[in-house]
């Protein structure tokens, strides 16, 4: 962004302007306030940042005749015309034509600004200027928080003791928190000053958690059968969903007299979308093949919802037992079961009604012949003397679904409109237009239509598609583990079914909402499934948000358009970590896992996953691991880096050492060696475990290895050979071996080296065990050199780490081997 700031203000009128040129044209110094300066550049960086960078303005042409008066004093300090200083200043510089082309650019608009941010009188009161943050803040980790290793900070409280009182998220589902918990308009009854720390449950099934478990595993089950897990471009493990997988697949593990909910959904999901056999002759043209095709479907449709409305049907019978005739027939009707309706009518002696209903749905000319049957029966005014239920049976037979209109008399004559859907629920009014309203032969999109024009007309009184755990049979809102809002009115997961398939232009977004499905708001167990059927198997309808595919045909064949590379839809992850973490808060990792394999995104899910089995890392015991490496294709090294987070968070370092090796985390393990176990190991004087501990690493890609661990192993190097060293040279008749000498010329020269490095490998001095440690090794390496070689430590000692009687053996030794050297030379 490009800031231009000249070195006089302009003045904000005319008379400010003319002063200014007065004092110009006096030879006086002309130096603008601190406050007029100050808030110049406040107003400059508010009006570039509004705009575009874009400083591509010509600038007017300069009047020669001006001379900015912060040239002046300037000129006179160095001794230079203030005229060639001002051409000198334009030529290289420009900044006083730039400052004139900014202010023209923004003339109208900042002249206002500067006028309304003028010096007020002292008696009114001046407003402050609205607080805009510039800061913008980001989440970050919390091994990158200011916070982290600051807990004990009792200087600072608020740093230390910030994310204390904060609301936190755990493990299944559990949250932290101080105080009660409630929304934005309710209010607590707790002090916020509570000390009392919380920790709640949230419910994310509708059902108990046990049975919650049985239907996920059962439907997952099927799912796995059907989703072959293989490993993508990048070496992730992905779940590819097969064609094969359909809505049958789940329909088949219901028995056939189940008429719950979830059994009905899949049913309707089986009728609708799943592919039919025509079983024709290829012979027959299209047009004929398609209406074929649209009554086959309309009949498999008519049967799935018939038997999703015969229980309500049966209830309703069983209400009006002792009621008319009639009005069981009426209910039969309602549920398309014409069978019983003509039997209802026979046993009521009403013959000519039962032929009647054996010709439903009829042609034609069969509603016509009924509906002039109500035409004269409202226009003679006689059907206000007949029963409501009868005239209700004969508008369903015309194919009247809406309101039935009455003679409009007065007195006994009168007769009011009749609505057809009253006291229905909404699938036995949708079932009314698919059943009356229309033809065998139309699409279902028209009794859809039918339907919807029928539920947004008020007078018909044509029920809404509630979902199912709002209709009657389970109104009790008392009984649900959610307070659902009063303005939540989501549609019953059937009727968006129907409403996915009468509509081309419908998505996935806008029907798979939990609260369809179920009384929770969180519960994505069915939307899941139906999104894998419907879009990753069946291909019928997918997310807003899915990017456009990438088509990658084959070289070899020029015919093959199948996408290859699919579009990133974030819906349908944000769908497959919502259902996973509702599997992991009953305790199904190895599903959780498994519906996370259909992440789209390569680094999205191995992070999912990984988190996942560090979330769960104290479930994952043998039978667990082989699940999840054996049918579901996870890499050991994942699994054991779980295990490894999770032992060392109990302490377990040796564990979380060698799980950390076996899942070639060769960074990790190596920061344990050096700062947990090595120190121990030095202080047992356990040279073997030291070289068994970081031998492992040598070869591996460890940071900093030269300057940690690989200085262990030349600790152990030192201590061992130079020993034996020293054995060999006190030996009186020892050939000396030009080999052994070279060695102890390289360990005479590494040594020190070694000894000056070694504090900075364990730098927390403050640590009673590093300390212990360092001294163990700097005392002993001093020791065994001054035994051959004193005169190689050159620098001094440090003192926290050695002690006093190391220090003064050294200084004996040193001394005693230059005395030596000085007989020896006289």
């Amino acid at each position: 962004m490009a800031r231009f700031r000249a070195p006089s203000v302009d003045s904000e009128d005319d008379d400010q302007m003319s002063s200014s040129e007065q004092q110009q044209s006096e030879g006086s110094e002309y130096v603008p306030s601190h406050h007029e300066d100050e808030e110049y550049v406040s107003e400059e960086y508010e009006e570039t940042s509004e705009e575009d960078e874009d400083t591509s303005v010509t600038p007017p042409p300069v009047d020669e005749k001006r001379v900015d008066a912060s040239v002046i004093p300037w000129a006179r300090e160095i001794g230079v015309e203030p005229q060639r200083m001002h051409v000198m200043q334009s030529t290289l510089f420009r900044l006083p034509e730039e400052a004139a082309a900014f202010k023209e650019r923004f003339r109208g608009r900042w002249s206002s600004r500067r006028v309304a941010t003028g010096r007020a009188s002292f008696a009114a009161n001046v407003e402050p200027q609205p607080f805009k943050p510039t800061r913008k803040y980001a989440r970050v980790d919390s091994s990158a928080s200011a916070v982290r290793g600051n807990e004990s900070l009792l200087v600072d409280a608020g740093l230390a003791m910030g994310r204390s009182f904060r609301v936190g998220w755990g493990p299944g589902g559990k949250i932290v928190h101080v105080g009660a918990l409630c929304g934005v308009s309710s209010k607590s009854k707790s002090s916020a000053n509570s000390s009392v720390v919380h920790i709640t449950t949230v419910p994310v099934f509708s059902t108990s958690e046990k049975e919650a478990s049985e239907r996920a595993s059962r439907l997952l089950s099927c799912n796995l059968q059907h989703s072959p897990i293989e490993h993508d471009a990048d070496g992730v493990p992905c779940a590819n969903p097969s064609k094969d997988l359909s809505f049958s697949s789940f329909a088949s593990l219901f028995p056939s007299n189940d008429r719950s909910f979830e059994a009905n959904l899949f049913r309707l999901g089986q009728a609708l979308f799943d592919h039919l056999e025509l079983s024709v002759p290829d012979a027959l043209g299209a047009d004929i093949r398609a209406k074929i095709a649209i009554m086959r479907r309309r009949r498999a449709f008519s049967d799935c919802l018939q038997s999703a409305v015969a229980s309500s049907v049966d209830s309703d019978v069983r209400g009006r037992a002792a009621e008319d005739w009639a009005a069981t027939v009426y209910a039969f009707l309602t549920g398309n079961q014409l069978d019983k309706a003509c039997d209802a009518a026979i046993d009521a002696g009403n013959v000519k009604l039962a032929t009647l209903l054996s010709q439903v749905p009829g042609d034609q000319e069969f509603r016509e012949d009924l509906r002039m049957q109500l035409a004269l029966w409202q226009e003679q005014r006689i059907d206000a003397h007949i029963d409501v239920n009868v005239r209700r049976i004969y508008a369903l037979l015309a194919g009247v679904v809406d309101i039935l209109e009455g003679s409009k008399g007065t007195g006994p004559e009168r007769c009011p409109d009749l609505s057809l859907a009253a006291d229905l629920d909404w699938k036995r009014a949708f079932g009314l237009h698919l059943w009356f309203g229309q033809r065998m032969d139309t699409p279902i999109a028209d009794a859809f239509t039918s339907y919807c024009r029928a539920s947004e007309d008020t007078s018909t009184n044509t029920s809404q598609p509630i979902p199912w755990y709002r209709e009657s049979s389970a109104s009790d809102e008392s009984e649900f583990l959610w307070k659902l809002p009063q303005d939540s009115h989501p549609p019953d997961a059937l009727f968006s079914l129907i409403r996915l398939f009468s509509e081309p232009s419908c998505s996935l977004s806008d029907i798979l909402t939990p609260l369809s499905f179920s009384s929770s708001p969180v519960d994505y167990r069915l939307p899941w499934h139906l999104y894998i059927v419907l879009s990753r198997c069946l291909r019928v309808r997918d997310f807003a948000d899915r990017g456009e595919p990438v088509v990658d045909s084959l070289p070899n064949d020029e015919t093959d358009n199948e996408p290859r590379v699919e579009g990133h839809s974030p819906s349908a992850d944000l769908l497959a970590n919502s259902y996973a973490h509702q599997l992991e808060k009953v305790g199904l990792i190895q599903e959780a896992v498994f519906v996370l394999l259909h992440i789209e995104g390569s680094a999205g899910r191995r992070r999912a996953i990984k988190d996942l089995l560090s979330r769960s890392a104290s479930r994952l015991d043998d039978y667990m691991t082989r699940g999840l490496v054996g049918s579901l294709k996870i890499p050991l090294t994942w699994v054991n880096e779980a295990k490894a987070t999770y032992a060392l968070s109990e302490g377990a370092v040796y564990r979380a050492y060698e799980l950390y090796l076996s899942a070639e985390m060769y960074n990790a393990a190596h920061n344990i060696a050096v700062l947990e176990l090595a120190p121990d190991a030095v202080i047992r004087e356990d040279l073997e475990l030291l070289t068994n501990l970081f031998q492992k690493f040598v070869g591996q890609p460890v940071d900093d290895w030269n300057l940690r661990g690989k200085l262990f192993l030349d600790y152990v190097h030192a201590m061992t050979r130079l020993p034996k060293l020293r054995e060999h040279i006190i030996q009186i008749d020892a050939v000396p071996d030009a080999s052994q000498a070279t060695e102890l010329e390289e360990l005479s020269r590494s040594v020190p080296k070694l000894i000056s490095l070694l504090p900075d490998v364990l730098p927390d001095h403050n640590n009673l065990r590093y300390k212990a440690a360092l001294s163990e090794m700097i005392t002993g390496l001093t020791l065994q050199l001054d035994q051959v070689r004193p005169l190689a430590i050159q620098s001094q000692l440090r003192a926290p780490l050695t002690t006093e009687a190391t220090r003064l053996r050294h200084i004996h030794a040193t001394a005693y081997e230059r005395f030596l050297r000085t007989i020896q030379v006289a």
